[in-house]
């Protein structure tokens, strides 16, 4: 995950922390798994699907996944995955929060 890290930029000491999920233990736990039959068939089992979430205090606010029907893995369109997406939904979360 450091080189990951690295190659993205993240330094040391950023509020960005990126981890791995070895033996799928998280990605089960959050019902992440894909379950779409194409990685399967290629012998990619337990694939998480594409999400980001927002976690306040161990309490997730918001969560995001990228997949469709004709994308399962969100990688032709991972939009709402994404840095400006994830930060207007904290946006408008913390505005809602505030009326």
């Amino acid at each position: 995950m450091m080189a990951w890290a690295e190659d993205q930029g993240v330094k040391e000491d950023s509020m960005v922390t990126l981890m791995g999920d070895p033996y799928g233990d998280l990605t089960s736990a959050l019902e992440m798994e894909m379950t779409h039959a194409g990685p399967a068939s290629v012998g990619i089992i337990g694939r998480c699907k594409r999400f980001a979430l927002y976690v306040e205090n161990g309490v997730v606010k918001i969560v995001r996944v990228a997949e469709a029907e004709d994308d399962p893995a969100g990688d032709d369109r991972p939009e709402v995955t994404l840095a400006d997406a994830m930060v207007d939904a904290i946006k408008a979360l913390k505005a809602s929060d505030e009326l």
